[in-house]
């Protein structure tokens, strides 16, 4: 049986200095995974561009899996603060206007750091940080299953459940595949023509 890789770090760095260290090589391991590849992202050369030691790396992070874990964590909380503020005030629009503000929030969270969110999204499986990803769409889903309950006697569908899932899965899917890859034939403009057409979509979908 293969052993699973530890995804835990060692310790958290509590004094600014261990901090620094940490940060650096979290930075460190996402510049190598973006530029390199997870496969050239070993603990040697993670420590060799933070400017660090090997042993200062092993005081913090047990495998290069903790560190790409870490990476993840980090860049999983840059998302939720971009958009969780925005999330919060769909709640009190109408159907359209609150769906059209969840496709643009869709945009930006995989804007921030598109590469690395590529990456990232690459690499969940890898190092058993699906969990992550999995708790936020489920606070998406949540979110969304709550405003349809507050709109239900707008909506032709009956099944909040299923259109919460179908509604949310189109939306990460559509903006997902057009940010992370087809970047290049989605200029701005492009991109609000598929913001509008993913609104109409949804809209029509929810409400006939």
């Amino acid at each position: 049986m293969t052993r699973k890789p530890l995804t835990k770090p060692r310790k958290t760095a509590s004094q600014e200095r261990s901090r620094a260290t940490v940060d650096a090589l979290v930075e460190a391991t996402a510049r190598i995974l973006v530029k390199e590849g997870f496969d050239k992202a070993s603990t040697n050369h993670i420590a060799e561009v933070a400017g660090v030691s090997v042993g200062s790396l092993y005081q913090y992070f047990p495998t290069k899996e903790a560190l790409v874990a870490a990476v993840v964590e980090r860049h999983q909380q840059e998302i939720t603060q971009t958009v969780r503020g925005e999330l919060a005030d769909v709640l009190a629009q109408p159907v359209e206007k609150a769906v059209r503000m969840l496709v643009e929030v869709a945009v930006r969270a995989h804007r921030v750091d598109p590469r690395l969110h590529r990456v990232v999204a690459e690499q969940l499986p890898r190092v058993g940080e699906l969990e992550k990803l999995a708790t936020f769409n489920r606070e998406n889903f949540t979110l969304f299953r709550a405003y349809l309950e507050n709109h239900r006697d707008e909506l032709r569908v009956d099944d909040l459940e299923l259109a919460s899932f179908v509604c949310v899965t189109t939306i990460e899917a559509l903006t997902h595949n057009a940010v992370l890859h087809h970047a290049k034939a989605m200029p701005d403009e492009r991109m609000d023509k598929l913001i509008d057409e993913a609104t109409r979509l949804v809209t029509r979908y929810l409400l006939g």
